[in-house]
């Protein structure tokens, strides 16, 4: 350890004396938010909040509007059933080079600036979208406008750096639940506002074009209000200016901070299982509307409000996953996390497998539609219980890992089972697909069983004896980076994480682990902060 005294941001620590008046919430030993009052806008937590999961919603509507008007568009440009599968691959894997990328953006730059360039950057191809002729200027146009699905690493970034440990997987579970809402909303409203262009006098071969402009257009809006109201940092400071009067000296060079979220075995585990949750996710916004059209013989508008149920149930699942993940941490700590995310995931492949098994009822379908988004996306939440606490100080580079795992494993598991491309693909109802896709949720969930924390132990294990939390995270610096003290942060954080040992642990006992009160009985706002 260095004898280098920690960086002490003294508006912070006045900050955080007042917290109890400026802020309808406590905070912690890293300004963090003890809470999260959704119904509040307060700078800079809670608007920070609102912002990243509004962002990650739009981009969720314009990547699959075109999937909402499927049937018009499949008509208008004499699409084969293998090309719409084509392009539904295309849209997931563009994100998947971009999640990680942004993973190191938003590490470098900060989330605001990650999800106004998003949101500016992408914005063009969902007007192109009026513009395409074929398979292949559809499917190119799909791929660019799901690079946009990378604002899930902002969204996630952004969470982790404004809530505390303890409320992290509630706090990411909501925002990103919410923001996931907008693969489920695009099925309602996309086909509302294709109808009522339609309804306008436009014949439909344009309605259908025209309905692009709207989605493309909020995405102007939300950047520009991201850059106006959006702050990066708890201590109300953005990135560009914590450089400027080094107090993001903790983050270090940038390669150190990707190898360090790439080198940990943690992160492609989380990756892989990831993949077969929030990649089902996208799988089944890519077909069901197309799945109940076809095979109920559904109009367009009905199919697409049925469809919708599936993503709209992230208003409250993928929150309560978040919030299980937390509260089965408080006893049963980590282990906790890995065992409910384990259980659950699984569950959802279980249900999906019944949803293949009941394609010849309509009601039937959409009940087990229900309790598989559940399942499904209640481990999407579970997955960023755990991840914050993979690396400290590659978090954003982590959470890029993890995040393009889902959208590999929505184009593996669409192109393997729901493309149509192979011969032996020809004759594979969607049905069947749904069948095969709950088969490998179970198989590719396992590895959950091979995650290991020296200080907190596995699904089978417990802890290595003599194990501590700042043991782990100060592995990931260098002798000389701890000389210079540029450890500091990963030292607070370590000391915040001792509540994953969850109160079971006997090394708990008596050893408070909030901001609030800590061995020595000082306060915390006595002690100095690390930013």
């Amino acid at each position: 350890m260095a004898d280098k005294p920690a960086t002490v941001d003294a508006e912070l620590v006045k900050e955080m004396d007042a917290a109890p008046k400026k802020y309808p919430y406590t905070l912690d030993s890293e300004g963090k938010a003890n809470y999260v009052p959704v119904w509040r806008f307060t700078q800079p937590h809670m608007m920070a909040f609102h912002l990243s999961w509004i962002c990650f919603f739009m981009s969720f509507v314009a990547t699959f509007a075109p999937a909402s008007l499927a049937p018009v568009i499949r008509d208008d440009l004499f699409l084969t059933k293998p090309q719409m599968g084509n392009a539904g691959v295309a849209a997931v894997c563009g994100a998947i080079a971009a999640r990680v990328f942004m993973g190191v953006f938003v590490d470098t730059v900060g989330p605001r600036y990650g999800s106004a360039a998003t949101m500016l950057m992408t914005a063009p191809a969902v007007f192109c979208m009026a513009l395409v002729t074929d398979f292949s200027t559809f499917a190119c146009v799909r791929f660019f406008i799901g690079l946009s699905l990378c604002m899930f690493v902002c969204c996630q970034f952004w969470c982790g750096t404004m809530f505390n440990v303890k409320i992290v997987g509630t706090a990411n579970a909501i925002a990103a639940g919410w923001g996931n809402m907008g693969g489920g909303a695009c099925h309602f409203i996309m086909p509302l506002i294709y109808q009522g262009i339609k309804d306008g006098g436009v014949p439909g071969y344009q309605a259908w074009r025209w309905a692009f402009f709207v989605p493309g257009g909020i995405y102007i809006v939300t950047a520009t209000l991201t850059l106006l109201l959006g702050i990066d940092h708890p201590s109300g400071k953005d990135y560009r200016d914590l450089k400027k009067d080094g107090s993001l000296k903790a983050k270090g060079a940038t390669w150190p901070i990707v190898k360090c979220g790439l080198g940990n075995y943690r992160s492609w585990i989380l990756a892989l299982t990831y993949g077969y949750s929030f990649g089902v996710e996208l799988t089944v916004d890519n077909v069901i509307v197309e799945y109940l059209f076809d095979q109920f013989g559904l109009n367009l508008s009905v199919a697409g409000a049925l469809g919708a149920i599936f993503g709209l149930m992230n208003l409250f699942t993928r929150a309560t996953g978040g919030m299980i993940s937390d509260l089965i941490a408080k006893p049963f700590g980590m282990r906790g996390r890995i065992w409910a995310l384990w259980i659950i995931q699984t569950l959802g492949g279980i249900f999906c497998i019944v949803l293949g098994k009941v394609s010849n009822s309509l009601s039937a379908t959409i009940v087990i539609m229900i309790i598989f988004s559940i399942f499904c996306q209640q481990a999407c939440g579970l997955h960023f219980g755990i991840t914050p606490f993979v690396s400290r100080r590659a978090y954003g580079v982590v959470s890029g890992l993890v995040g393009a795992g889902g959208n590999t494993g929505a184009a593996v598991t669409q192109a393997i089972w729901f493309a149509g491309t192979a011969s032996w693909q020809l004759t594979l109802t969607k049905p069947e697909g749904f069948v095969y896709m709950g088969i490998m949720t179970i198989g590719l969930t396992l590895p959950l069983f091979f995650i290991w924390f020296p200080m907190w132990g596995s699904m089978l294990t417990g802890p290595r004896e003599g194990a501590e939390e700042e043991d782990y995270y100060m592995r990931e610096w260098s002798a000389e980076e701890v000389a210079s003290g540029l450890h500091q942060g990963s030292m607070r954080f370590a000391m915040e994480s001792k509540s994953q040992r969850g109160t079971r642990d006997k090394r708990s006992a008596g050893a408070p682990l909030d901001s609030n009160s800590n061995s020595d009985s000082e306060p915390a706002a006595a002690k100095p902060v690390v930013v």
